[in-house]
């Protein structure tokens, strides 16, 4: 899978980095291997099913998939 990703650099030195796709997802770093290693962590951990949130529902499937 690939997410495109925003980098630039911030106003107090380092680099920020968003993934517009993913809202709220954003992080930084002091270099730009840095910066881009914490946003690909960052995104799987966004992406990344919370248990709790797989309700079981009567009727109801959750399948996982792989895009």
């Amino acid at each position: 899978m690939k997410v495109r990703v925003v980098l630039e650099l911030s106003d107090e030195g380092g680099y920020t980095v968003v993934a517009p796709s993913l809202p709220g997802c954003m992080s930084e770093g002091e270099t730009r291997d840095e910066a881009l290693a914490n946003i690909k962590e960052d995104i799987e951990l966004y992406l990344e099913p919370v248990e709790d949130d797989l309700y079981a529902i009567p009727g109801v499937e959750v399948i996982e998939i792989a895009i």
